[in-house]
């Protein structure tokens, strides 16, 4: 059994920044990649980024290129996600999950899903 606990969010103003952390547990968290998601209130939620078991792989949603960045630690089974240069539309639900293969550049998200926490950008 996997469980994802998201941390980090709060309420910041545009162009401020957080980090956001997940907390892993199970020993399949160092073979699989991992993914941020958000979901905004009446959006679909959607895929922002995503890194590959050893972190060498990134990828990024196009909207967050150039002000996110993920990264792991495997030795504490945490992923992270720092946000940089926050606009208002980043507002929104952030949650983690287990990718259900190693591939962060085609990720196939599996139904380990953190609880999620709210990142708020005022203008």
């Amino acid at each position: 059994q996997v469980q994802l606990v998201e941390s980090g969010g709060g309420l910041v103003p545009a162009g401020g920044s957080l980090r956001l952390s997940c907390a892993a547990s199970g020993s399949i968290f160092i073979i699989n990649a991992m993914g941020w998601f958000r979901q905004a209130p009446g959006k679909q939620r959607e895929l922002v980024a995503t890194i590959s078991p050893g972190g060498g792989v990134t990828k990024y949603a196009d909207s967050v290129k150039g002000r996110f960045t993920i990264s792991r630690d495997n030795a504490k089974s945490t992923v992270y996600l720092q946000m940089n240069s926050l606009k208002p539309e980043d507002t929104a639900v952030y949650y983690c999950n287990l990718a259900k293969t190693s591939s962060a550049s085609d990720y196939s998200p599996s139904g380990y899903w953190g609880q999620g926490t709210q990142v708020t950008v005022s203008s």
